[in-house]
């Protein structure tokens, strides 16, 4: 395959041809011996400590050069930092023999390559630390030029790299270029040992379960579907690990959490992406309100450990993390911002009150479903400072405890930071019957056509059977809480390499997978003048109406679809498409597993 260059990156592979010419490795495989870093000389070096300073060697990436004519001023770059190096001839290679300045520095040496510099540490005439250099070796020759970035001279960089596409796919330029990117990625990862080590300390043990799944278990999302060919069966990614953390606690464990790479095969936005982090805490003997004193000591313990202060710049505003967070029930909430008291209501009510509001909701979601658009639509954006929302509808929490003292709801709480869910947190339902029950109402939901109702785990239930002691279990959203940490509005912003629409536009290559579409031969379309299509199914005349046939393609093209994934292909409303999957359901030319639809 023939790869076109650009006329900078030719220049680099004969530089490169010449540097090989030269006998020098420009790819070296002997260990380099560091005993500096760019940061540690600048912060820890003085005149008065010069002797200490005398044998430095250091590594890193060329970004800048000033060519002096005898003598260059370089900016090197390792992992923590700039520092300026100065190379002179006479003081690189032998009397007998300048080529390596000459040649290899001067010639061949470009923007972007990685070096090796010995020397000792001095102090410019302009007061500026730098490092002498008495050695100079090439460790990696960059064959692309980096993109340009401007600096003043005090350092600060003006012409910063901003193209969202180029960053995201490129990340390991981004890096390169972008200093204050690392130090977002630096933050994560302290965010993620602080709740390490916060566990920890109160005895939790740390735990790894499947991501490879049978059943998509523990939440209500469209799963990534793939193909087990030993045992000849459909597998998913997870989507949760709720379940299996909680058959560790039925197992004996009294604290598991984990740190779990979830996948949902859904839509991509600035606060989603379909492969995300998410850490779950299950802990026995414990109810929800004890998880809610815990969870303030945890955020505001992040706050301090990552930034310095509980109050964190995000956007134009400032969080505060300091304890003690406000709490209200989730019923008083929606009161609050709409003047409804809707504790009472029944199913109608709820949908009159919609209409009410000028909320569009679905002819086939139920009782909890209408609650929950009624806060999200008018009540959660409200909540910036961390609240919790607390008492929800038995209805939109199958796996959670009944309320002690509030018929109808359970006792759950979410935590709302910046207008969204960071967490969410129950007294985990651990009577085996009523569980059951709860599964059985998923199904009927489904039954309905609500794409989002949960799927059943029967092992689980056997799990429960066992007994699993009072729990109380929690799920924070790892990259929503590194956005608020890290002052960034893009979940691509602090993920390393969020995922992207195929470069250049095209369609990704696909795999070669099981044929689960109907054959060609089987079908055949003819168009009528009613405009109208009739599909001829192993013989069976099927007629179907323009958008039955715009959603039957959909669901072929798709493989395993739901109602969401078909509303965003096609546009049509979600009311319009439970009539379509009813009507081709009906006439046995898809199928349906759950919220999952297929081709027949």
């Amino acid at each position: 395959m023939s790869i076109e260059l650009s006329e900078q990156e030719l220049l680099r592979r004969a530089k490169l041809e010449e540097i090989t010419k030269m006998g020098i490795d420009a790819y070296p495989a002997a260990l380099v011996e560091i005993n500096a870093t760019a940061k540690g000389i600048l912060e820890n070096f003085t005149p008065e400590k010069a002797e200490e300073f005398k044998n430095i060697s250091i590594a890193g990436r060329i970004m800048s050069n000033r060519d002096m004519g005898k003598a260059c001023f370089v900016s090197l770059q390792d992992a923590t930092g700039r520092i300026q190096v100065y190379i002179r001839r006479d003081d690189i290679g032998t009397e007998e023999d300048r080529s390596t300045f000459d040649l290899l520095f001067k010639k061949h040496t470009d923007l972007g390559d990685i070096v090796g510099i010995t020397g000792y540490v001095f102090v410019t005439k302009v007061g500026e630390i730098s490092i002498h250099a008495t050695s100079f070796k090439m460790l990696s020759k960059s064959l692309r030029p980096l993109p340009s970035v401007k600096r003043d001279d005090e350092g600060n960089v003006f012409d910063e790299v901003t193209d969202p596409e180029f960053r995201y796919r490129q990340r390991y330029v981004d890096l390169i270029v972008n200093p204050t990117v690392k130090e977002t990625f630096i933050k994560r990862t302290k965010m993620v040992n602080t709740i390490r080590d916060f566990y920890n300390a109160k005895g939790y043990l740390e735990v790894d379960t499947p991501v490879l799944q049978a059943i998509p278990g523990g939440a209500a999302a469209r799963p990534f579907t793939t193909h087990h060919n030993t045992l000849n069966i459909p597998m998913y990614l997870r989507i949760a690990n709720e379940l299996y953390l909680k058959r560790l606690i039925v197992g004996g464990f009294d604290g598991v959490y984990e740190f779990s790479r979830n996948f949902r095969n859904e839509g991509m936005d600035r606060t989603h992406n379909p492969e995300f982090t998410v850490m779950e805490l299950y802990v026995a003997y414990k109810d929800y309100n004890w998880m809610m004193d815990v969870t303030e000591e945890l955020l505001e313990k992040i706050a301090l450990d990552v930034n310095g202060t509980t109050a964190v710049p995000v956007g134009d505003k400032v969080i505060d993390f300091k304890r003690p967070f406000k709490r209200i029930t989730m019923f008083d909430s929606i009161k609050d911002f709409t003047g409804i008291d809707i504790s009472n209501m029944d199913e109608a009510q709820l949908r009159e009150t919609c209409k009410t509001l000028h909320i569009d909701v679905a002819n086939n979601i139920g009782k909890g479903k209408l609650i929950d658009e009624i806060f999200g639509a008018k009540c959660e954006g409200n909540y910036i400072q961390p609240t919790f929302i607390t008492d929800y509808p038995v209805e939109m929490s199958p796996l959670t405890k009944k309320h002690r003292s509030k018929p109808g709801l359970v006792e759950r709480f979410e935590l709302m930071v910046n207008g969204k869910e960071l967490a969410n947190a129950y007294s985990e339902l651990n009577d085996p019957i009523d569980q059951r029950e709860r599964f059985e109402e998923q199904i009927e939901l489904m039954a309905r056509g609500d794409d989002e109702a949960m799927f059943i785990d029967h092992d689980f239930l056997r799990a429960l059977e066992y007994g699993m002691p009072p729990t109380s279990g929690i799920g924070i959203g790892i990259d929503r809480l590194a956005m608020i940490m890290t002052n960034n509005v893009s979940i691509q912003d602090v993920l390393f390499f969020p995922q992207m629409k195929p470069e250049g536009g095209g369609a990704a290559v696909e795999a070669e997978l099981p044929n689960t579409e109907i054959n060609a031969s089987d079908v055949k379309e003819m168009r009528t003048e009613d405009t109208s299509t009739t599909l001829s199914v192993t013989k069976k005349e099927v007629a179907l109406t323009e958008d039955e046939h715009k959603v039957f393609n959909e669901v072929k093209k798709q493989g395993q679809s739901t109602v969401v994934s078909i509303s965003e292909a096609t546009g049509l409303s979600k009311n319009q498409l439970n009539k379509i999957l009813t009507s081709l359901t009906e006439k046995n030319i898809v199928k349906r597993e759950g919220p999952i639809f297929q081709s027949v």
